[in-house]
């Protein structure tokens, strides 16, 4: 829609307003904003689920006639620890989530994530650790003789939690103290913690849940060392008492999320049989014979048995996104409804209709849609690699451990951006509890750093981009080397050809999106190249992490701006392109426009050029603001689930005394 359509739109919005705002009827302030789409929402939430149209469809209906979700606030922490695991519990019972998901569809289990993390992150959390982290961790590295911990995982029977982070050992797991000591003797493992830094931490399900724990330790076999196995303890009895020498401290309450009971956990030479060895990969036999498939260093084995972050963090990033997706929803439904002045100076001109109000959302929501686009991908190849048959696939290791890290770092820190800017862009209304942006803040922070701090993964980035370089340089022809060094570092006057960087030339564009990525990775490995095991850290470490962060950020961003720009083009509904398309063009001006330094200081795009992008974003932004609800209803997420006042009927909410509270208010509006 052009600009001066846009604004007569909005003056016949205002009749609508003045006869909506003493009839109190949002939904027609709402209607009366959606009359320029021209796109089908329900297409687009085909569209953006991708797969799962039945579980989406059927969770999404679950969740909202159950007002056993409606969010509580004013909740004591145990009553709110217990309302987690029975929401949870629920869902169980209902089928919408396995631990045997993983071996017929993972992308089910990334689906519910996104659901859940929309009505209760906590809930969400809780399913994480059961059904990944525990019980993904448990299917995949055990054998038959775990068969019955892994049949009581889908009904809450065997609650378990994840003993991987210890106090003293986060980003560097594999020096971990705790140790799993074979005595042949007795056919046990001895699992003791040594030190208060050795204390298992942060682990969710601890404090009150779990009966079970994957306990990670260096496993101790005839004096020698053989690296982190995981290996099974019952930490509570069925009546829900402590085991013996397990002592378990409850960390209490958080900035968050306090239906997690988190815990940190300590072992004073606990004894478990043998067989409670996670042995897929590993055996220690009776006679007390270590033997190991993995081939590598200690290292290689740390990585192999603590694999579930991979898919871990595409649930983390599953979780981000689906409440990245609640906060546009709640601050565009509610950015149609709140009047304030007009061209003729009365309070009936909504502030979606200002410029103020689009500059701020718009992106974000182009955001939320761009990165929902690509997760599915990444999704999809995910569960490609990992079911039986992966040799057939593509995709290596190397690159699944790349998108894992890159995707869930984008989206955790989309969700915290996103969910401030809307939370600000709400007035007062969004500091209310209820209003959801509070604990969406709260979850944000827990995106950034559980299951791998978002910088480390991009240093995590890094270092797998610069092997694979390395791999890639030495199959190359000299001539080609030549050419791929001049292409990196040529003048930026030579890539452009011409022109000054157009935001509407999508392919100029990615063009260098590419050039950007190749040059800061060529220009790290030139640095590093030849450089000590001490000289390397100095430079990684202390001189040059400017460089690994932004090099590992042109990366993700070109990833996302790949997978979205082949999904739109290939797979996109013919109704859909059009707006897809301006959503994609308007991400791409954003990440030209947020790293515009380098770009300009290399000559890739032209001063002219880069005051031409604010016009382009402009357009942009008024062009895609028309459609905006219809955007947010292409999430498919119902009222009921978003259980927000504001993206409902907030002025019948303020009509009574709701102490902030929600069942009230959804007994009258259901």
């Amino acid at each position: 829609m052009a600009l001066s359509q846009h604004v007569a739109t909005l003056s016949r919005y205002s009749l609508v307003a003045l006869n909506a705002r003493y009839s109190s009827d949002l939904h027609k302030l709402r209607e009366s904003w959606n009359t320029s789409s021209s796109f089908n929402p329900k297409k687009m939430t085909d569209f953006l689920d991708d797969q799962n149209h039945d579980l989406h469809r059927k969770m999404r209906e679950f969740l909202s006639k159950d007002k056993f979700f409606v969010p509580r606030y004013d909740i004591p922490l145990p009553e709110e620890r217990e309302l987690a695991l029975k929401r949870l519990k629920a869902l169980c019972d209902n089928n919408f989530i396995s631990v045997h998901f993983f071996s017929t569809n993972p992308t089910a289990v990334f689906a519910a994530h996104e659901n859940a993390s929309i009505v209760d992150g906590a809930m969400a959390t809780k399913m994480t650790v059961q059904f990944n982290l525990f019980g993904g961790t448990v299917l995949k590295l055990g054998t038959a003789r775990h068969k019955q911990v892994i049949d009581g995982i889908d009904s809450l029977k065997n609650v378990g939690c994840f003993g991987l982070s210890e106090l003293g050992y986060g980003n560097n797991a594999v020096e971990m103290e705790t140790t799993a000591t074979f005595d042949k003797e007795t056919q046990e493992f001895i699992v003791n913690t040594p030190s208060v830094l050795a204390q298992k931490y942060w682990i969710t399900n601890g404090a009150i849940h779990a009966n079970y724990m994957v306990v990670f330790a260096q496993l101790m076999v005839d004096g020698t060392n053989n690296g982190i196995h995981g290996v099974l303890v019952r930490i509570r009895d069925d009546e829900g008492n402590v085991m013996p020498g397990v002592t378990i401290h409850d960390m209490g309450y958080k900035m968050g999320l306090n239906g997690i009971d988190n815990a940190k956990i300590s072992f004073d030479n606990v004894r478990v049989p043998r067989e409670n060895l996670l042995n897929k990969e590993s055996e220690v036999d009776e006679d007390g014979q270590y033997n190991t498939k993995i081939e590598g260093s200690n290292r290689a084995r740390f990585l192999k048995v603590a694999d579930q972050l991979l898919s871990g963090r595409i649930c983390i990033a599953s979780m981000s996104q689906g409440a990245s997706k609640a906060c546009m929803a709640i601050a565009l439904k509610y950015a149609a409804t709140r009047l304030t002045v007009g061209p003729t100076g009365k309070s009936d001109f909504p502030i979606l209709g200002y410029q103020l109000q689009q500059r701020a959302l718009m992106p974000l929501l182009a955001k939320t849609y761009v990165y929902d686009i690509a997760l599915k991908s990444i999704q999809a190849m995910y569960a490609k690699y990992s079911l039986p048959g992966r040799d057939i696939y593509t995709v290596s290791h190397r690159e699944i451990v790349m998108m894992c890290c890159a995707i869930k770092a984008i989206t955790g820190w989309h969700i915290n951006t996103a969910a401030t800017i809307s939370r600000e862009r709400c007035g007062g209304q969004g500091y209310l509890a209820a209003n959801r942006f509070g604990p969406a803040i709260a979850g944000s922070h827990s995106s950034m750093t559980a299951e791998g701090d978002n910088s480390v993964l991009m240093q995590k980035v890094a270092t797998e981009y610069l092997a694979d370089l390395n791999v890639r340089l030495k199959k190359k022809t000299p001539v080609r080397l030549a050419k791929l060094m001049f292409d990196a570092h040529a003048p930026g006057i030579y890539h452009r050809k011409g022109k000054m960087g157009s935001g509407s030339d999508i392919a100029y564009i990615r063009g260098i999106l590419d050039i950007r990525e190749q040059h800061l990775f060529l220009d790290l490995a030139r640095k590093i190249k030849n450089c000590s095991r001490e000289q390397r850290f100095e430079l990684w470490a202390q001189q040059e992490q400017d460089l690994v962060q932004h090099a590992a950020r042109a990366y993700a961003e070109k990833l996302i701006s790949d997978l979205c720009y082949e999904k739109i083009n290939n797979h996109a509904d013919k109704e859909l392109q059009p707006i897809l398309k301006q959503l994609y063009n308007l991400y791409l001006i954003t990440v030209l426009q947020e790293d515009i330094g380098y770009f300009l200081t290399n000559n890739l795009i032209t001063k002219s050029g880069a005051k031409s992008l604010r016009k382009d974003f402009n357009k942009l932004v008024a062009d895609i603001s028309p459609h905006a609800l219809h955007l947010a209803d292409g999430f498919g997420i119902t009222d009921e689930m978003l259980s927000a006042p504001i993206a409902r009927d907030w002025i019948k909410f303020n009509s009574y005394d709701n102490a902030g509270e929600m069942q009230e208010f959804e007994d009258m509006v259901r």
